[in-house]
């Protein structure tokens, strides 16, 4: 009967929408009230556009509770089975050392920081990175290494456009060495023939082709396994004026010499088997190492040491004049997440284990190859090569599929070559069991392993032995117990600001709430363990995961067709790209090339066009921010027989609602060009309009902004491209693609088919924890908070722009262009200052110079809200003490901020008190708690440290005052 009581569900008494959506309904209605609207569907009537809303609710699974959610991931965790994983081809069983899995992959403090661009509140996420750019450094010996890139596809990828700008007068080819990574090849080939780079791939055991080259790309060890000696390879390469690239085994040049040794210009490949969990692919972090002279030609994020304003030794990001933010379509590449979070966690590794420790592990993982090689070989199956590290290629003749049939039966992946061939790589995780299982799978019984242990000597090549040092700063030989290493990891976590102690309101941003419940079952072993060329049936549950995740991701944006595979928004952008190329293309339209840009893009947009081989053609903006139409109609009539596409940001990077967005995309139509919607302020969409029903013919999304993955402190990402139907056939293939029809297209844009398979049980938590009433809610209530915040704030800085109901989206900006005309205080002031208050500064100066922008998002709860807001106000009447004369701009906190502990000790002769310093306004942390943050070091010199380029540990000496 209907009245009959029911039995609550689990987790009933606060819904998840609850935990995630930071104001409760009182807030909520207290917010709207200062608004002057009466609901949350008012505001989101007045705010956005009729003509692009959607009329029905979003098509998705009901909202689960946590429990229900974390059992459901559990069984499909169950669903894969990972084994023993001995496939090789750049991804190892590894063991990530408990301390490090606990108090870093898992651990908010650093999982939720953002990119270091506020470095004074970053120091202890970018002393990591400079350990791992030291690592990189001394094991691939050279002097500059990077901090860290997308994987080890992509980095060779990068590493060919260095050779391309580097070398652009060499009419050469750039070389591939065949016995490279089959994945890094195809990436590779998709990049160099979207920029119109001849590539070849060559057998380089007998030295390189003919002819001039401009560079040659040498796997070391190779995919097969032979370590194939790099020094001839590489002098030839000089001797025709090009650039050697050797992409290398991490875990091997701990035992082979190092590249930089022999010559080698650039060094590339992954940091996975330093203790980074297979994931099925990603997210792992890429490395790049440059001789002297390519600083400034490395792409990606460069950790630099200079001095901050009491002269102690700081970090901070270098060279960022390199960047997409920057130079846009001349940029030295369209990165703009990186791998921090893995970065940091292979770093660590490295502290943990030490130069001998590292050592340890490569010496026992080529001995169990070396132990393998010998047993096969006695029982007739000969390897290949009489030189390996760890990688075993088996000739099998008719019976490779039979062997790799039998081994999975045992619990042992291993990789099936072609139908009379098998290969094999030991690791870290190899045990005796692992070899008998090996030989049982190849019909070998009984053999001695003590026996043939004690016969077999070591397989690699006498000359190649390392004999350079590595890792000899006293980080790597400090912190080898346990109680050191917490002590030290908590140490720097304690240095950095993240979501774990307050807001960061960072525009277009949205840096909101990972929950606990979509972060664990990352770890657990289903997810963590499996190597990503296992065979489909083994990875049944990740294959639902995807798959269905591709189809709630289609729903929420109105396409028809989505990839997973992009691991970074910016490689989302690059994907969508190359399909509208690849569809001109088709239509025999080979001559449209040119991609239209409003002037107020984010820098990744024009970097990602070049990458594809548009030409970039700016459109104006009007004063208000908008698009202005009648200079994008004259562009579209001037290069209508040339126009690709226009890629345009929606809502506007202004954080506004456009309402001419229908009728721009219907220009674009009409001159022959396709419609590229970035979604990087999806998170204002979704679940009230859907860009593919609006116009959009393709769009990525970046999952660590509206769909929870956390940042990271720079990265791991995913940027997922949607596009519709007719866009479908030009996603990304995979030559190892688990679906044979996904096999053969326009070509990867990741090194894993997937892309960053590992991390999207978060993104598929949080659409099953809010179902489609929670999601548009979220939407509403971050567009709710960023008005709120906007009409607070407005009262005392000018709010640059509002769409036509006077109302934004889901940020705001606020102008401090006149006070600096009339003060002097700049927008860094501020942003610094806001450290003294317990908060991580907006986004700065983008996308409008001396201006800050805003994203609450939906997660902070109204306390935080309005404690921002009070910090805000509490500054502009500083600055109204500057405007007064109370205070000379350069005499005021305002300018000496951030103010660190140092500020309450010693002689004090500045014009405002100590207490006026650290604790502003009385405003001792959050809720008044006293709970303040103390920010590490004074406010950074960042000219010094671009003057005085220093990317590696400093010695312990310069930490001497």
């Amino acid at each position: 009967m209907s009245d009959q009581p029911t039995l609550p569900e689990l987790d009933a008494a606060l819904p998840f929408i609850e935990r995630h959506i930071g104001p409760d309904q009182a807030a909520v209605a207290t917010m709207l009230d200062r608004l002057g609207f009466a609901s949350l569907d008012a505001l989101m009537d007045a705010a956005v556009p009729g003509g692009i809303r959607t009329s029905a609710p979003l098509d998705l699974p009901a909202a689960l509770s946590e429990a229900a959610v974390a059992d459901e991931l559990r069984s499909l965790a169950g669903s894969n089975h990972p084994g023993e994983p001995m496939i090789g081809l750049g991804y190892h069983a590894t063991i990530t050392p408990p301390v490090v899995r606990r108090n870093v992959l898992e651990d908010p403090s650093w999982y939720t920081a953002y990119t270091p661009y506020q470095p004074e509140i970053s120091q202890g996420r970018l002393e990591a990175l400079l350990n791992f750019q030291t690592m990189i450094s001394d094991l691939t010996g050279l002097p500059t290494a990077g901090s860290s890139l997308l994987d080890e596809g992509t980095a060779a990828a990068e590493a060919l456009a260095l050779v391309h700008r580097a070398r652009r007068n060499l009419a050469g080819p750039f070389v591939l060495d065949a016995d490279a990574l089959p994945q890094t090849i195809d990436v590779v080939r998709t990049r160099a023939e979207a920029i119109g780079v001849e590539v070849v791939v060559a057998d380089l055991s007998g030295g390189l082709p003919d002819g001039e080259v401009a560079g040659v790309l040498i796997q070391y060890p190779g995919a097969s396994g032979r370590v194939l000696d790099p020094r001839p390879l590489v002098d030839a390469v000089h001797e025709r004026g090009g650039l050697a690239v050797v992409a290398a085994d991490l875990l091997a040049l701990t035992v082979l010499e190092a590249p930089g040794s022999f010559g080698a210009d650039v060094v590339v490949g992954s940091s996975q088997r330093f203790g980074v969990p297979l994931f099925y692919g990603g997210p792992h972090a890429g490395f790049m190492s440059v001789s002297a002279g390519l600083e400034r030609q490395i792409p990606g994020r460069l950790v630099g040491v200079s001095l901050d304003a009491e002269g102690r030794p700081a970090y901070r990001l270098a060279l960022q004049t390199r960047e997409q933010h920057i130079r846009r379509d001349k940029a030295t590449s369209n990165i703009c997440t990186a791998q921090v979070l893995l970065a940091v966690a292979a770093s660590m590794y490295a502290v943990y284990h030490g130069p001998e420790g590292l050592r340890q592990i490569a010496t026992r993982t080529h001995r169990y190859a070396a132990v393998l090689a010998r047993a096969l070989s006695a029982g007739g199956f000969a390897p290949a090569h009489e030189t390996f590290f760890d990688t075993l290629t088996v000739p099998v003749p008719g019976r490779a599929a039979a062997v790799v049939l039998a081994a999975r039966s045992l619990g042992v992946h291993l990789r099936l070559v072609d139908a009379d061939t098998v290969a094999l790589s030991t690791s870290e995780c190899t045990t005796r069991a692992t070899v008998i299982a090996v030989l049982t799978a190849f019909g070998i019984e009984g053999a001695d392993i003590d026996d043939i242990d004690r016969s077999t000597s070591e397989a690699l090549p006498s000359e190649l032995r390392r004999t350079t040092e590595f890792l000899t700063h006293p980080v790597f030989n400090s912190h080898h117990n346990e109680t050191s290493m917490l002590r030290y990891l908590h140490r720097l976590s304690n240095r950095d600001y993240a979501l774990d102690r307050g807001m960061i309101p960072l525009g277009s941003c949205t840096m909101k709430l990972n929950a606990t419940t979509e972060m664990e079952p990352i770890s657990l072993p289903g997810f963590a363990d499996l190597h990503p060329f296992v065979p489909a049936g083994d990875a049944a549950g990740y294959r639902r995961l995807v798959d269905e995740l591709e189809g709630w991701l289609a729903e929420v944006t109105g396409y028809d067709k989505v990839s997973i595979q992009p691991n970074a928004g910016s490689q989302g952008e690059f994907a969508g790209m190359l399909a509208i190329r690849a569809f001109h293309d088709a239509q025999g339209d080979h001559d449209r090339r040119v991609c239209l840009i409003p002037s107020s893009a984010h820098g990744t947009n024009p970097a990602s066009a070049v990458m594809a081989g548009m030409s970039v053609v700016v459109v104006k903006a009007n004063d208000d921010g908008t698009v202005d139409l009648d200079d994008l109609r004259a562009k579209c009539e001037q290069h209508a027989d040339t126009l690709a596409a226009i890629m345009v940001t929606y809502p506007s990077t202004h954080g506004v609602y456009e309402e001419t967005i229908t009728e721009l995309c219907e220009i674009v139509h009409e001159h022959g060009g396709q419609v590229y919607i970035d979604g990087a302020n999806f998170n204002a969409l979704l679940g009230y309009a859907k860009p593919g029903q609006f116009g959009g013919d393709v769009s990525h999304l970046n999952l660590h902004k509206t769909f929870c993955i956390p940042h990271g402190g720079g990265g791991p990402g995913v940027g997922p491209v949607a596009v519709r139907s007719h866009l479908a056939p030009y996603l990304p293939s995979h030559p190892l693609h688990p679906e044979e029809s996904k096999r053969e297209g326009v070509g990867p844009i990741s090194a894993a088919p997937y892309g960053s398979t590992g991390i999207l049980p978060i993104s598929w938590a949080y659409v099953r924890l809010m179902g489609a009433e929670g999601l548009t809610r979220a939407t509403a209530v971050a567009v709710l908070t960023a008005n709120y915040v906007a009409a607070r704030l407005g009262e005392h800085y000018p709010v640059l722009y509002r769409g036509e109901s006077g109302l934004v989206a889901h940020e705001c900006i606020l102008d401090l262009r006149d006070i600096t005309k009339e003060t002097g205080v700049s927008v860094d002031d501020v942003a610094k200052r806001l450290i003294d208050y317990g908060f991580h500064a907006p986004t700065m100066s983008f996308p409008v110079a001396g201006t800050l922008m805003v994203e609450p998002t939906e997660s902070e709860d109204l306390v935080e809200l309005d404690r921002f807001c009070d910090a805000m106000i509490a500054i502009k009447g500083e600055v109204d003490r500057v405007r007064s004369g109370e205070w000379k701009v350069d005499e005021s906190p305002l300018h000496f901020a951030p103010h660190t502990a140092l500020a309450l000790v010693g002689e004090w002769d500045r014009a405002y008190t100590r207490e006026e310093a650290v604790f502003p306004s009385g405003t001792a942390g959050p809720n008044g708690s006293g709970d303040k943050y103390w920010p590490p070091v004074a406010r950074i010199d960042q000219a010094y440290g671009d003057r005085n380029l220093v990317c590696s540990c400093p010695p312990v000496d310069a930490y001497a005052e």
